[in-house]
């Protein structure tokens, strides 16, 4: 295979270390900060909220990102979001940079962070730059580092998010291949919805290729990755992921949109993706991953709409938590997405591990084995297949379950 699935995260690719801390920001007894450093500048490529309410950290980062300018580090917290914070959550931004740019040696603008939690309170400066003091003797490129640190951006998440793989391209010596790294981690449950999706993601590659070329790489990459999952319906104040390039692969430097390219967008799509199956199977209180494929549509676009539709549906998610096979609900979600199309010619099925049962073709919802369709139900990743018929164009959107849990967990998310 071109693309291999490898051990590790952000640390995969050469250059990269990580480290984490317990810091008391807001949680007792676990770690909640993380420190990402780069042995040498990185180019970096950003993708951000979609939200007109952006927390201090989008901004900040926002800045840097436009700037062109090298990156080192990155300092992340969960706890305290840092938004809705006015001046004085710039202020804590930049007092965080220059903190961490002393303790590392490197320039306070070369350093992004990154705040995840409640909205509204001041993060705790204090503990922030003691918390960065103390990881900075941490950092390791092992791979345990990066998974504590995955496991540090964690708020409401039940598990660690991280990918990584690897792929040949051509040595900048002209002789034979050398192996390219990618990989990431991301942390997001709640308040997870398309347009960024509510989340904190970090990738981090050695591939040397030109910044426009990394930027345009992830902006193309998220559409149909990150950009394609949905928890909830909301879209957070501090969605943030960065992609990082430290270009000590020794392959030749992709400059153009030729081979080189289209494979390392492929092995960035191949780790975007897996991360947001990761986000959207650990939805807050989800007990099942929800894949929706819209297939032979007439457009791109309008293959996502209908697929990101079906994904967000509340009674669509309801039906899965309760495995009642009621077809209506996916049909209906279709229907009120936007785009035209005749019910008479389109084909839904929902399947799984143990089979498959049409729901609707020919304009009628079919007589379905009841039993079969409870079995697939009762699975942990339920699949529904909708054909369009109507062009060559697909998209698929990922969603979870809405279960009494999610109610429970945001019922009371502040106190």
């Amino acid at each position: 295979m071109k693309i291999r699935k490898i051990p590790g995260g952000f640390t995969a690719a050469k250059g990269f270390k990580a480290a984490s801390c317990e810091a008391g920001i807001k949680y007792q007894n676990r770690r909640d900060m993380a420190l990402l450093f780069t042995d040498v500048p990185c180019a970096v490529a950003g993708t951000f909220t979609s939200n007109k309410v952006k927390a201090a950290p989008v901004l900040w980062d926002m800045d840097i990102v436009k700037s062109g300018k090298p990156a080192r580090a990155v300092v992340v917290n969960t706890g305290i979001a840092n938004a809705g914070t006015g001046a004085e959550g710039m202020r804590l931004c930049s007092e965080t940079a220059k903190h961490t740019a002393q303790v590392l040696g490197i320039s306070p603008d070369s350093v992004l962070v990154g705040s995840t939690g409640v909205i509204g309170p001041n993060v705790p400066l204090d503990r922030i730059t003691a918390g960065v003091t103390a990881m900075a003797g941490l950092l390791s490129d092992s791979a345990e580092a990066s998974t504590l640190a995955s496991k540090a951006i964690m708020t409401t998440d039940t598990v660690n998010k991280e990918f990584a793989v690897a792929f040949d391209l051509p040595a900048a010596s002209g002789d034979g291949t050398v192996t390219v790294h990618l990989g990431g981690m991301s942390k997001g449950s709640g308040m997870i919805h398309p347009n960024m999706c509510t989340m904190l993601g970090y990738l981090a590659t050695d591939c040397a290729i030109a910044p426009e070329l990394l930027q345009k790489a992830l902006s193309a990459v998220i559409k149909d990755t990150f950009n394609m999952i949905t928890v909830d319906g909301d879209t957070s104040t501090n969605d943030t992921l960065l992609l990082f390039s430290s270009g000590l692969a020794e392959n030749k430097p992709v400059t153009e949109e030729d081979e080189s390219y289209e494979l390392f967008c492929a092995a960035l799509y191949s780790v975007c993706r897996d991360l947001s199956m990761l986000m959207a199977s650990d939805g807050e209180g989800a007990t099942h991953l929800l894949e929706i494929r819209v297939f032979h549509a007439d457009t791109k676009e309008n293959a996502r709409i209908l697929a990101r539709s079906v994904a967000g549906s509340s009674l669509v998610k309801a039906m899965i938590y309760g495995k009642d096979a009621n077809c209506g609900r996916v049909l209906c979600a279709l229907g009120y997405a936007g785009p035209e199309f005749d019910p008479a010619n389109i084909v839904i099925t929902m399947t799984g591990e143990s089979g498959s049962v049409c729901f609707y073709k020919d304009g009628c919802v079919q007589v379905f084995n009841e039993d079969k369709a409870l079995e697939i139900l009762s699975e942990h990743d339920v699949h529904f297949d909708c054909d369009m018929n109507m062009g060559s164009e697909e998209a698929t959107a990922w969603g979870c379950d809405l279960t009494y849990d999610y109610v429970k967990i945001n019922g009371d998310y502040r106190t």
